[in-house]
């Protein structure tokens, strides 16, 4: 029952985000939200997600929370076999390349989330598995 409660939430989250143009439906609580576009690697699908999201230095980028569930969402696993898509931000389309952040960096963005979410933290602490985050660069045409 909670997954298809998820899944009409994020259906309807996303007409929202698209029929405002987003000036509706991408603040959610204290996050922000995007609409990621990726390519399903086994359906070979079109799929739109509307995902929480940071920017700083010039990138946005995602935390693989994947709302506390064991295992990583599947847009994550998407987005390592076709790295190069599109996302949507408050109405515009951009163009981005990504890739998993780890190290230093990783802490950084981490602590980042952190700070904006500290929910975040709780999934950390509940879950056996590492909570990716996802680096996505705009590539300029």
């Amino acid at each position: 029952m909670i997954n298809f409660l998820i899944k009409a939430f994020m259906n309807l989250n996303i007409f929202v985000i698209r029929a405002s143009r987003g000036r509706i439906g991408t603040l959610l609580a204290r996050q922000t939200v995007l609409l990621l576009h990726t390519v399903g690697r086994k359906s070979g699908r079109q799929i739109v997600t509307p995902i929480s999201y940071f920017s700083t230095d010039g990138f946005y980028f995602l935390v693989g929370s994947n709302w506390g569930r064991q295992h990583n969402a599947s847009w994550y696993y998407n987005l390592l076999a076709s790295p190069c898509t599109t996302i949507e931000v408050r109405g515009s389309k951009i163009l981005v390349e990504a890739h998993p952040v780890e190290g230093p960096e990783y802490d950084r963005l981490w602590n980042c989330a952190l700070e904006r979410y500290p929910g975040y933290q709780h999934y950390k602490d509940s879950l056996k598995r590492h909570i990716p985050i996802m680096a996505l660069m705009p590539i300029t045409p």
